[in-house]
């Protein structure tokens, strides 16, 4: 199984994924699925040709430190979880693979990722890896439910779209609140958002996200 590579076909770097200006963000096309599209498409294309999995998001530890909280506070394994923008899937593989957790699920608004995902599970010879396209900003009716949301990335995605991102963020929440159970657990890995900012945003846009946030910061 790859891990991935650093850098390369269209990924941004930290710098690049955190910019801001001000108390607002600067409007980047790392923000549209016009660009995640075209990333994933070459990132299919890669995998087809030299099976690499392509980039881990935040880096492999980034996926460690929140498979160690989930471990350290006892969540079971049939918990269902829920990966937003799951991307080339490697979270899932590992969630499944390496720590046993059998009710995992992913979404992403790139039909190409969801394919690219589909080839890495498939490829690793698991199959009760759920995966579906979705955008998170206007879920089906059928994603709800889950114990556990994780989001690696696509807040700080979010928050970059240069079309109405306070809106976007908004309508995250709303989401967020519709997905997760009560008592579930959300945690995000955000280089944009400090815990208080991200509390703020769901006390102020919804009143609560059913149970608690939990916010793990890349540094």
């Amino acid at each position: 199984f790859s891990r991935g590579r650093s850098g390369g076909l269209g990924f941004p770097s930290l710098s690049e994924c955190c910019g801001s200006e001000g108390d607002g963000f600067v409007p980047s096309a790392l923000g549209t699925r016009e660009h995640w599209d075209a990333v994933y498409k070459r990132e299919l294309q890669t995998f087809q040709e030299y099976g690499d999995t392509g980039e881990i998001w935040f880096g492999e530890e980034s996926m460690t430190r929140l498979i160690r909280w989930m471990q350290k506070h006892k969540i079971p394994l049939d918990a269902s979880v829920l990966d937003i923008g799951t991307g080339n899937g490697v979270f899932l593989v590992e969630l499944e693979a390496e720590f046993g957790f059998s009710d995992v699920t992913g979404i992403d608004y790139s039909p190409s990722a969801i394919q690219l995902s589909g080839s890495i599970i498939e490829k690793e010879g698991l199959s009760n890896i759920k995966l579906k396209v979705e955008n998170f900003l206007n879920p089906s009716t059928k994603l709800s439910g889950f114990h556990i949301c994780i989001d690696k990335g696509t807040f700080d995605s979010i928050s970059l779209n240069p079309d109405n991102a306070v809106e976007k963020r908004k309508q995250y929440v709303k989401s967020l609140s519709r997905v997760l159970k009560v008592k579930g657990f959300f945690l995000i890995t955000s280089c944009n958002w400090t815990k208080e900012e991200n509390n703020g945003l769901v006390k102020k846009n919804h009143g609560h996200v059913s149970g608690w946030v939990l916010e793990i910061n890349q540094e």
